[in-house]
């Protein structure tokens, strides 16, 4: 079952988190490091070990690197949830890093969570060196000015714009936001294996863009008990989002035809790929 599945995971790549942690220096930060580390979807982690065990990779050799993406994403969380971002109050269902320490330890604490993912995808366990070379490069390149970095510059800009964005550009700006560390989580076990990445690739931008499009629904209808998090912040700011430019209707349209076209993208791999298509179903169908 998907979810007993997912759970799975949730507990593992928490546990390989906690362990790296655990060796780092004790005090503050370090409580604020495995602090920000805690909890969440793990849809990405899952993705890396889903994608790996397409090409008999054990989840127990792939779990650096999930656990290296969500290391990357706390960090991308901590920082947009500071003042100078989008001074955000609650992550998770708890108070942010920020609020719950200070500021400098929160950039600090992202700091230190953003290279503990490059370190975590240089782990031997992973496989030859030039393996590991790829994926530390592709994360990078998920991650940063050309990727998550670059969506989000794009988000900060669109909130001083004389205009709201158009579908194309809020699409750019997420593909980048979300769906380049979503990318590299799909791709993340092609590259362990040296094999081809276009139908993962494939896959993934799809995913990408349907996780986006749920989470601005659930913007608008959500729970925030549920979500963890406050919502309705985009649409009080005037900020354009998919359903702001398609309207509620257009965007469940939009996200099931995304699924659709994911699902289609993992086809040369069969029957293998029912649990990462179950992952594109649970994107557009879950409460947070």
């Amino acid at each position: 079952m998907f979810s007993d599945r997912l759970a799975e995971v949730q507990h593992a790549v928490q546990s390989a988190l906690d362990d790296a942690v655990a060796r780092l220096p004790a005090g503050e930060l370090r409580e604020a490091i495995g602090y920000a580390a805690q909890g969440g979807k793990r849809l990405r982690a899952f993705l890396v070990i889903e994608s790996a065990a397409l090409f008999d990779i054990p989840a127990a050799q792939a779990m650096p690197a999930a656990a290296a993406v969500e290391a990357l994403h706390a960090y991308s969380l901590v920082h947009d949830d500071l003042p100078c971002m989008d001074d955000d109050d609650l992550r998770r269902g708890l108070p942010t890093v920020h609020v719950k320490w200070d500021e400098a330890t929160a950039v600090l604490a992202g700091d230190a969570l953003q290279t503990l993912a490059f370190e975590l995808c240089c782990d031997p366990a992973l496989g030859p060196a030039d393996r590991r070379v790829a994926l530390v490069a592709a994360l990078a390149r998920a991650s940063g000015a050309a990727g998550m970095v670059h969506g989000q510059a794009l988000d900060i800009a669109a909130e001083t714009a004389a205009t709201p964005l158009n579908l194309a550009q809020i699409t750019e700006l997420q593909a980048g936001k979300t769906g380049a560390l979503i990318s590299f989580a799909a791709e993340a076990g092609a590259i362990l294996a040296g094999a081809d990445r276009a139908p993962l690739a494939r896959y993934a931008a799809a995913l990408g863009l349907a996780f986006q499009i749920a989470d601005d629904i659930l913007d608008i209808e959500g729970s925030e008990a549920a979500a963890g998090k406050r919502l309705g912040k985009d649409a009080g700011a005037g900020k354009a989002t998919f359903v702001s430019l398609l309207g509620l209707e257009g965007a469940r349209a939009r996200a099931h035809a995304l699924v659709a076209e994911a699902e289609t993208a993992l086809a040369p791999y069969g029957a293998r790929a029912q649990t990462l298509i179950e992952a594109a179903r649970y994107v557009i169908a879950r409460d947070k």
